[in-house]
């Protein structure tokens, strides 16, 4: 993920609703100046590997409301979900298997059995249901799922100590998806608890995770040690240091001199360094994000100007100027990453690059050489470069492109705001797996639709529902084809690309694969990744 805040969602968004509206996952890059970061922390015997965070987590994370990045990447280590849902299936941590009743409404889950809290107290289908009871009545939950409709919540029930059921108040699709990736908070210490963000418990947590965090030092770093007694198995490494680095020249100079083990790079920081010279490795990995273009429909009104605004730039040219090369990117054309099994490029308009057409659609709207304003985050170079490259390519349809760098909290603040100050700008988000985990950026009234269209679409809306309840694989493709290319019919919102985020190691670090990439947490499980 870039730093575009306001702009950016993580995959750990909630549903609320028959269509969802999104808690912000916002991918905060906060923390003192990386300038006065030091180096000087080193373990205390064993393995550490220090990875550069771009971000401070700021606060204790806690399980209901944490959804920046990094705050999650520590979450990931402390605490444990039921199973991972990846675009590759679904990895079980403390559950080990569900059933799906025939109506498609109920989950019966089954939990691993002789887990044990960090403190030694045994972990139960209790701590299950008071994790989930607690994101239904937390209107600010950033959970994956909220798990409240418009016919009711989710009933989570327990069975016995190690089986838990789900059920919907409708058939949901992707129901599994929806439960997936909330971490398991302790009853025992948590029951009580009012305010989820600022309490004691949050200061020493307790989790099921592969390690427990030991020390923070704001704006510095955060220390973790092996939870020896983790359930799926030791981790391989004693000590995991998140060594806070948001400079990024002070990251790539740590990264070459070895004093951190990890660190993720841009393309074009990847090629300024000597990576075979330094034994550094680079791993590109997917994310399932989408860069995209969005015009704000309230300021922008005709859709044919739009089109023509979109049929003035060239895609592939743009992708390669900010990315560099082929292998760090997949271009884009529609709503979903092209890692999703629904992904269908050929049933959309992809608007290449026609410049006559661009012409001949402005002047049918009597709006020949006209001008609009383009914002971008002033922390982002790979938008700034987007933003360059389109103002060169509309001139030639006779368009004018005025670019603006916007700190990132008030192009966040504009982009909410159907007025707003910017005809178009640049945003980014990282979902689900299924098509319907979108739904709170394209509906009609979700309030994070940033290209602002109301209720001039309401075939999306009705897709969106129709995918959510069917159950039939192949009808389900039908529509979410259909739906790709009513989003982009639209004119409003353009795709760029699916850009991989680079993680570098130094040549001790091992296992890289077998910890699994992910979304958001980079490591699926990190006790699994080893030291040599």
């Amino acid at each position: 993920m870039s730093t575009m805040l306001g702009s950016e969602f993580s995959r750990r968004s909630f549903i609320k609703g028959a269509g969802a509206t999104a808690a912000t996952a916002l991918l905060a890059a906060m923390g003192i100046s990386a300038t006065d970061a030091t180096f000087a922390f080193a373990g205390d015997g064993g393995k550490t590997f220090t990875y550069a965070i771009a971000g401070d987590p700021s606060v204790s994370p806690n399980v209901i409301t944490t959804g920046d990045r990094f705050g999650l990447m520590t979450l990931k280590l402390v605490y444990s979900p039921l199973w991972m849902y990846n675009a590759d299936g679904i990895n079980y941590f403390l559950a080990d298997s569900y059933d799906t009743s025939d109506d498609g409404k109920t989950l019966t889950v089954h939990l691993h059995e002789g887990v044990k809290w960090q403190d030694g107290e045994p972990f139960t289908a209790d701590d299950v249901v008071f994790t989930y009871e607690a994101i239904e009545s937390t209107e600010t939950a950033n959970q994956y799922s909220q798990l409240v409709y418009d016919q009711g919540k989710v009933e989570v029930k327990k069975v016995d100590d190690l089986t838990v059921t789900f059920t919907f108040p409708i058939a949901i699709a992707n129901a599994a998806e929806m439960i997936s990736q909330g971490f398991i908070m302790p009853k025992h210490l948590y029951e009580g608890v009012t305010d989820w963000e600022h309490n004691d418990v949050n200061n020493t947590p307790v989790g099921t995770g592969p390690y427990q965090l030991m020390e923070y030092q704001p704006g510095q770093y955060l220390r973790f040690e092996a939870n020896k007694d983790y359930f799926l198995g030791a981790p391989h490494i004693d000590q995991v240091v998140f060594q806070i680095v948001t400079n990024e020249n002070t990251g790539m100079q740590a990264i070459q001199a070895g004093e951190v083990n990890a660190w993720i790079g841009t393309p074009a920081e990847v090629q300024q360094m000597n990576i075979q010279g330094n034994g550094l490795t680079v791993t590109p990995y997917s994310e399932g994000r989408v860069a995209y273009l969005a015009i704000n429909c309230n300021r922008v009104t005709n859709e044919n100007v739009r089109k023509a605004i979109l049929y003035s730039f060239d895609k592939p040219a743009i992708c390669n100027a900010a990315l560099l090369d082929p292998q760090y990117y997949d271009v884009e054309y529609t709503f979903l990453p092209t890692i999703s099994e629904f992904y269908d490029a050929d049933a959309v308009e992809k608007y290449d690059r026609d410049v006559e057409k661009a012409k001949q659609l402005l002047a049918d709207a009597g709006q020949a050489n006209p001008t609009f304003t383009i914002a971008y985050d002033s922390g982002n170079t790979l938008t700034e470069t987007d933003a360059l490259m389109m103002k060169e390519q509309a001139a030639e349809a006779g368009i004018t492109l005025n670019i603006q760098a916007v700190d990132p909290t008030a192009l966040s603040n504009t982009m909410l705001d159907d007025g707003g100050d910017y005809d178009m700008y640049f945003g980014g988000y990282i979902m689900g797996i299924d098509p319907t985990t979108f739904a709170p950026l394209f509906e009609s009234d979700a309030n994070w639709n940033y290209m602002h269209w109301g209720d001039a679409y309401p075939e999306i809306d009705e897709l969106f529902a129709q995918g959510a309840s069917e159950l039939d694989p192949d009808k389900r493709k039908k529509i979410f084809s259909d739906l790709q290319a009513a989003v982009q019919n639209t004119g409003a919102f353009y795709p760029l690309y699916s850009n991989k985020r680079l993680l570098v190691t130094t040549s001790n670090v091992t296992n890289i694969q077998e910890a699994g990439l992910v979304p958001v947490y980079t490591f699926e499980d990190l006790s699994k990744l080893d030291m040599q």
